[in-house]
């Protein structure tokens, strides 16, 4: 199997200054990401009715998992200083317009966990929402996975 190549030079980049990582061996694997991905998707979809805003969370956290096992799966991984908009990223430039869900839901986590008011609220409808945007993610970055190797 080659390498993907579809945004190769802004992974590189990347790599150059440190918003990404190269691992090997068993951290790239991608397979307990997806797995973890599932799971916490589940979770969300049970908290949803009475606690929206960390059904919301959850959702979004199920997306970033997907991702992160996209990057594992190619021996990659976002670092302290990359964060999770690195793994945002670098999933668009690699794999497109399918993956900016998960941009959207990067930036109104960001407003829920670093909130201007504490009064910050997720409806349920929202939250809903989410969710489906992650099991949309989750779907994506599963018929992906097998046919990534390391970068």
């Amino acid at each position: 199997m080659t390498r993907w190549t579809r945004g190769e030079a802004d992974i590189e980049r990347m790599l150059t200054s440190g918003e990404l990582q190269r691992v090997r061996g068993e951290a790239a694997d991608g397979t307990g990401w997806m797995e973890k991905a599932t799971t916490t998707l589940a979770s969300a979809e049970e908290l949803k009715a009475g606690d929206p805003n960390s059904a919301y969370t959850l959702a979004y956290d199920a997306a970033r998992f997907a991702c992160a096992g996209l990057l594992a799966q190619q021996g990659l991984r976002a670092t302290v200083s990359g964060g999770h908009y690195a793994v945002q990223q670098t999933v668009i430039r690699q794999f497109g317009s399918t993956f900016e869900p998960y941009g959207t839901m990067r930036r109104r986590r960001n407003e829920l966990e670093y909130p201007e008011f504490p009064d910050e609220v997720v409806e349920t409808a929202e939250a809903d929402r989410a969710i489906v945007a992650a099991h949309s993610l989750i779907d994506a970055a599963g018929k992906l996975l097998s046919h990534l190797s390391l970068f």
